[in-house]
């Protein structure tokens, strides 16, 4: 296993874990790790804020009669996790969340004026995997999306595939990410592991790859490589470990909408078949933290990392300085450590080192005399002595600018 690889610097980070009680492809996320989770998820909501997405929640579980609708009880049993209750009724553990959304939007009438309708939610779906796939966060049972679904009509697809686009591009230029795009379409030569008719699909990989010649995008086709439903956008992107990995998705799709009757009321009054589109940003939670955590090999950038700071007294008589410098960047939500350990200043840095922690703070008699402090940076080396209204300003600067 290289030394790069997500599964040891995880460990050695302390990020996830797993458990034989709990099973593979199960990983469980540790206080630090669940922080980077957290700001991924976080980050996804304020770029998708801008464009009037609305949260909504969905059950973990369902009857096996919406999969039936949506044809994936069909098409997709192998990989669902089924239950049955005491009663004998079928249930399966949601794979996606799509079918559960339509039913959202399919709850009252909606006007033209009302679209598009956009849902989003961060939830974990499960697939049953082949326990021979699995592997550490990027083949897991429990995959955490950062699901939207656009109910549009069709002069609507356009504008809104664009806007989700311009998503995916702020979120993976944070990272420095160059992206290709990945057109998959259907195996036209086995049309049975899709959902819909050909022409409807040919409709629909035409779109898309309008879309993409007029974005100007580095793209390349995919054939078979498109989703149950309908074509889709994957965004391909290379860390920096040299490994090409997909990250965002964008689907156009015209089939759940005719499976489950969704409509609209245009302006005659009568009822127009919508468009679907789904769209995950991360692509996974999971899958994500691992190309995150390849690609800078541990060393987050400061809005990301577990822990921002760690702040260090010399000696016992400089604790109580260092705690007032602690509750000040806790309080501006920077989220800090206070190494008041008795042991030697040496030890104290190399264990922000060793955990790859940004910027650590000394304190000792010197800063305490000038009422400063004195700031190490795991990137730059010494920054040299500074104010603390100058500290929580340079950090927080960092932090908003995704440094």
């Amino acid at each position: 296993m290289d030394k790069n690889d997500h599964r040891i610097i995880g460990k050695e980070l302390d990020l996830f874990t797993f458990s034989e009680l709990i099973g593979p492809g199960l990983p469980m996320w540790t206080p630090k790790g669940n922080v980077i989770r957290e700001e991924l998820d976080k980050f996804v909501w304020q770029l998708r804020a801008k464009y009037g997405y609305s949260r909504v929640t969905i059950p973990h579980i369902t009857r096996r009669e919406l999969y039936e609708v949506s044809g994936h009880w069909e098409k997709f049993s192998d990989e669902l996790f089924k239950i049955t209750s005491r009663e004998g009724k079928e249930y399966a553990l949601k794979p996606m969340s799509c079918p559960h959304h339509t039913q959202i939007f399919a709850r009252k009438s909606h006007s033209y004026r009302e679209m598009p309708q956009r849902y989003a939610e961060t939830t974990m779906v499960y697939r049953d995997e082949q326990s021979g796939e699995l592997s550490g966060l990027t083949r897991v049972l429990a995959i955490t999306q950062d699901d939207a679904h656009v109910f549009c009509r069709k002069s609507q697809i356009r504008e809104e595939f664009l806007k989700i686009w311009d998503i995916v591009d702020t979120f993976c230029e944070a990272f420095k990410f160059t992206l290709r795009v990945r057109l998959s379409f259907r195996n036209q030569n086995d049309m049975k592991k899709y959902l819909g008719t050909k022409e409807v699909w040919d409709m629909a990989e035409s779109e898309l790859r309008k879309i993409a010649e007029e974005r100007g995008a580095h793209f390349f086709e995919g054939p078979g490589e498109a989703a149950l439903y309908g074509p889709k956008l994957d965004f391909m992107t290379k860390n920096s470990a040299g490994r090409e990995w997909q990250v965002a998705t964008i689907q156009l799709d015209m089939n759940l909408p005719e499976r489950f009757d969704l409509a609209c009321i245009n302006e005659k009054g009568e009822r127009e078949r919508v468009t679907m589109i789904h769209a995950a940003i991360t692509g996974s939670l999971e899958r994500c933290a691992a190309i995150l955590i390849e690609h800078y090999e541990g060393n987050f950038p400061l809005w990301l990392s577990p822990v921002q700071v760690k702040v260090i007294p010399v000696r016992t008589n400089h604790n109580e300085y260092a705690k007032k410098i602690f509750e000040l960047l806790k309080g501006q939500d920077i989220r800090a450590e206070l190494d008041d350990a008795d042991e030697n200043l040496g030890s104290k840095v190399r264990d922000a080192k060793t955990n790859k922690i940004p910027y650590w703070i000394v304190i000792g008699d010197k800063e305490i005399e000038a009422d400063k402090v004195t700031l190490e940076s795991r990137d730059a080396g010494t920054l040299g002595q500074m104010s603390k209204e100058e500290l929580v300003k340079k950090l927080l600067e960092e932090i908003k600018n995704k440094g």
